[in-house]
């Protein structure tokens, strides 16, 4: 069997020409070795397989093909390679260090590529400082990392920096076009854009993902195979999920989510991808933002054709719905029924949006009175025409909208509890009706009653409420209650309380306190009256015989017990 080159190894730029997605950093470096304004020390900082260590390589070649005929000498004894991954330590920077000092042999410079700069030790930093700060005149060194920020400042301070960004979805489509058709591979555009986008800019991962299809899908590599063998939702579900929510279609929905679910794929990839779809259909909605869509021409156009059964409206609704959903399905602990209750809120957006826009509004049940002109009979009911079912042939009722008169005043009660609803003039004429109606009732309730009653009878209603709120546990409000005998005077009860927090407790229930006592002694003039005297305080007992005297006041037999049994009080 012959040997497989990789594609990452096989096509790897061998010039500044071939580097893909990197103009920017390509043309300086070349015009920087032309003009002779070469940094000696250079850092390379991006993301993985972009190209930093190939373009060093690449510079490294070419200073050295400046000052020979022979452009095809790769120097390659000029150039070292030191991994800082498993050379970290201040050993592996000391002797490299040492290197330095020895000029080359054949060319005009020694070049040192050092990768994974990051992963250096402090102490390593430390002692490659000097060196990098003073290098001998044949000495460059390049410096490539993927975390710039782990980098100490003296360091970054020595070097010019290269920020190198990702490839782009069509530079790297491009790129693997050219590829494909140096193979002899017919491949699909839409295939191609999809192993772009699943690269996520790292043009290395781009051309090893291409490797793994060629072999699953051979010389013909189709949208179909591409999707099958990463595993990725082709775009055509979203599509179809897209159809069924316009279509106000929950059935098919939720069972299109269970076959995505069956194939193994996660509820919430596939959630953050229909976000993602909508995000691209409002895109689509106006010409000058239709460059932000990257997917090839032919997919373009669906989305294009999409976009126009769907309202700018549904789509932001839909793009929040969707993100709210993604943003709660780690923490969710029914993660499924999260994404169904999602699909199913998306598909009655415009079912809800339709009823809004309807002329029909949604009014209460009410009492209609409607005429059959067959038999003018007329026909009371509380269903409205459009609801009743009518069993006359070729008769169709004429509504009159006037509500018929109360039988009795449970019919009453019930009209005054209908809801109304605010969407027309006259439910807000109904609404004030009913309120005037409800004002004109508790009038006539609020009755005045001024029966006479004696001092006995309010002392009695007095003390009954007393022992009902120790009945019903509130001893406090009942002590306060009893602390004093109140005086009635001109239906006024007025109590006096030895301190003035007795008094804010009092007053808090006193609404209460006043409507037992009207109710009970049928005046609706009573009222109540809270003096404070600390001279009052005096009735409290403090020492056991006060107490003793205070409790024997309310039970004589106390005192009889005493003198029977001899009992001292102290």
């Amino acid at each position: 069997m012959e040997h497989f080159i990789v594609s990452a190894r096989k096509y790897r730029p061998e010039t500044f020409a071939d580097v893909v997605g990197q103009k920017a950093i390509t043309n300086t470096l070349e015009n920087a070795i032309k003009n002779n304004h070469l940094a000696q020390a250079l850092l390379f900082t991006g993301p993985r397989g972009v190209g930093k260590t190939t373009c060093a390589r690449i510079l490294a070649k070419k200073i050295n093909q400046q000052a020979t005929e022979n452009k095809q000498e790769d120097f390659a004894f000029n150039i070292f390679e030191l991994d800082a991954a498993s050379n970290n330590s201040v050993d592996d920077i000391r002797n490299l260090i040492d290197q330095v000092r020895i000029p080359p042999q054949v060319g005009s410079y020694k070049v040192y590529i050092i990768d994974e700069v990051h992963m250096l030790s402090s102490s390593a930093f430390n002692a490659f400082l000097k060196t990098l700060e003073e290098p001998p005149k044949h000495a460059i060194f390049i410096l490539a990392t993927t975390e710039k920020h782990k980098i100490i400042p003296t360091i970054l301070s020595r070097c010019q920096i290269f920020d190198f960004k990702r490839i782009t979805v069509s530079d790297a489509k491009e790129y693997l076009s050219g590829i494909a058709k140096n193979e002899g591979v017919e491949a699909e555009d839409d295939a191609l854009h999809i192993i772009a986008q699943k690269a996520d800019g790292a043009m290395r991962d781009a051309l090893s993902i291409y490797d793994r299809v060629i072999s699953f899908s051979g010389n013909k590599l189709t949208r179909e195979a591409v999707t099958e063998n990463l595993n990725v939702l082709d775009y055509e579900v979203y599509f179809t999920s897209t159809n069924y929510i316009l279509e106000n279609k929950i059935p098919e929905l939720l069972i299109q989510f269970n076959e995505i679910l069956a194939k193994g794929f996660d509820g919430n990839h596939f959630i953050a991808g229909l976000a993602s779809h909508f995000r691209d259909l409002l895109v689509c909605k106006d010409q000058s933002t239709i460059a932000l869509l990257e997917v090839g021409e032919e997919t373009k156009a669906k989305y294009f054709e999409q976009s126009q059964k769907a309202s700018q409206s549904f789509l932001l609704q839909a793009i929040e719905l969707a993100n709210e959903c993604d943003l709660k399905y780690r923490s969710s602990k029914n993660q499924r029924l999260l994404v169904e209750l999602c699909l199913m809120q998306l598909a009655s957006i415009t079912f809800d949006g339709e009823k809004k826009k309807s002329k029909h509004f949604i009014i209460p049940a009410k009492n209609f009175v409607s005429i059959t002109p067959a038999s003018k009979e007329v026909i009371v009911t509380n269903e409205h025409p459009k609801n009743a079912t009518n069993n006359t042939k070729n008769t169709e009722p004429a509504l009159v909208e006037e509500k018929a008169p109360p039988v009795n005043a449970s019919a009453e009660a019930k009209t005054l509890k209908k809801k109304t609803s605010g969407l027309s003039i006259k439910s807000i004429q109904r609404k004030k009706e009913i309120e005037a109606q409800k004002k004109e009732k508790v009038a006539k309730e609020e009755v005045k009653l001024d029966e006479n009653f004696t001092e006995t009878q309010a002392l009695a209603a007095w003390n009954e409420y007393v022992q009902r709120l120790q009945k019903n546990g509130q001893k406090i409000l009942a002590s306060i209650l009893d602390t004093d005998t109140p005086v009635i005077k001109n239906k006024i009860f007025n109590i006096t309380l030895p301190n003035s927090t007795m008094k804010v407790e009092l007053e808090r229930a006193k609404g209460p306190v006043i409507k037992y006592l009207r109710k009970r002694l049928n005046n609706s003039y009573v009222d109540l009256e809270i003096d404070v005297n600390e001279a009052v305080a005096k009735k409290y007992a403090f020492t056991g015989r006060e107490k003793f005297d205070k409790m024997a006041e309310k039970n004589p037999m106390l005192e009889k017990l005493r003198k029977t049994f001899d009992l001292d009080i102290k």
